[in-house]
């Protein structure tokens, strides 16, 4: 359902809603026997409906500023407390002024409101919004439980999609051909050597068919994943790249998405250092920032986007770090003074 679908319906449900409401009110006191003229009897109801209208959109904002719907705290339930205080106090407020507005167009004098009077508007105030409230609420809850069923179901297909894409390659259409033909070239120099990189190579495609229904793991298994990624690359370019890392140990036990470090590493070999003649450099830093798990590999060469694969890869990284963290995460890709600087934050939850 798009955004705008869903404010359409809002808006229809609100007039409908409040009209019925205001309908019934009209008819309520239009049978009834009451001094009151026809005229202020209606104008009566526009103001009713009106004033609904007002009052909820007032209640909606403050819910849509302050509340999650995807998780219900003690923290959720003093806002949803404080909306019926404000959209009550509103209501009451504004039903009086166009009362009185009214009343005094229609017969030039303020109307005499018992005790009572102003008793039921409150109580009925309080009453419209309590049932608006969980209308409106009961509808938002049943959107998101929807979302979150449907970005479960994505992220699950995205897993299992990545950990496909890591066995055909599609990340890097070469690396597994590679890295077969770089240790059959190493046999006849190392069988030390070979044997060793037989067992990354093998490591990695245990990873990638192990990891495929987990949706997060620990740093430290991912880090192993890249350990052994970049050992079978440097049989290739060997001196030519020079892998570097800074890590903070008291973030290893954090739980990230599978193979999120490990694509932003390959997309760095594959169109940063692959591309430079003499080689280069990958730097990476995994460190807490204002409460935040912040992932940086910086490789040099250029930032070039124009390449399919290089946006598929992009893609597959912002929509696996969207379906797991929502808006609280976020990645970037810039280039500065010849380095290409891959950026990911993802909330640390205390």
């Amino acid at each position: 359902m798009s955004s705008v679908t869903k404010k359409t319906w809002f808006w229809i449900l609100q007039f409908l809603g409040w009209s019925i409401v205001s309908g019934l009110n009209i008819w309520g006191k239009l049978i009834s026997r009451t001094e009151l003229s026809k005229l202020y009897i209606y104008l009566e109801g526009f103001g009713f409906l009106l004033t609904g209208i007002i009052a909820t959109l007032i209640v909606r904002l403050y819910l849509k500023k302050r509340i999650s719907f995807d998780k219900f705290q003690t923290q959720e339930i003093k806002t949803i407390f404080f909306a019926l205080l404000i959209g009550s106090a509103t209501l009451w407020f504004l039903l009086l002024f166009f009362s009185y507005l009214f009343y005094y167009l229609v017969n030039t004098k303020l109307p005499k409101l018992s005790n009572l009077q102003h008793v039921s508007t409150i109580l009925n105030s309080v009453i419209y919004i309590l049932f608006w409230m969980l209308f409106y609420l009961s509808i938002k809850i049943s959107i998101q439980f929807r979302k979150n069923r449907i970005d479960r179901l994505e992220l699950e297909a995205s897993l299992k999609e990545s950990q496909l894409n890591i066995l055909i390659g599609q990340v890097n259409p070469h690396f597994m051909f590679n890295s077969l033909n770089n240790i059959r070239g190493l046999m006849l120099e190392d069988i030390d050597k070979s044997r060793e990189m037989i067992t990354r190579l093998s490591e990695i495609l245990r990873y990638s068919l192990t990891k495929n229904n987990q949706d997060k793991i620990n740093i430290s298994q991912e880090l192993e994943m890249v350990e052994n990624y970049i050992e079978l690359n440097k049989i290739q370019f060997d001196e030519r790249l020079i892998f570097s890392k800074n890590i903070d140990n008291s973030l290893l036990n954090v739980e990230i998405p599978p193979m999120i470090i490990q694509m932003l590493i390959e997309n760095a070999v594959k169109h940063g250092i692959s591309n430079l003649t003499k080689g280069g450099e990958i730097a990476l830093h995994i460190y807490k920032k204002t409460n935040l798990l912040t992932i940086e590999v910086i490789n040099s060469g250029k930032l070039v986007t124009n390449n399919q694969s290089t946006k598929v890869g992009l893609q597959n990284i912002k929509k696996r770090l969207y379906l797991t963290y929502g808006e609280q995460a976020k990645f970037s890709l810039s280039e500065k003074e010849n380095k290409v600087i891959a950026m990911i934050k993802i909330p640390l939850h205390e």
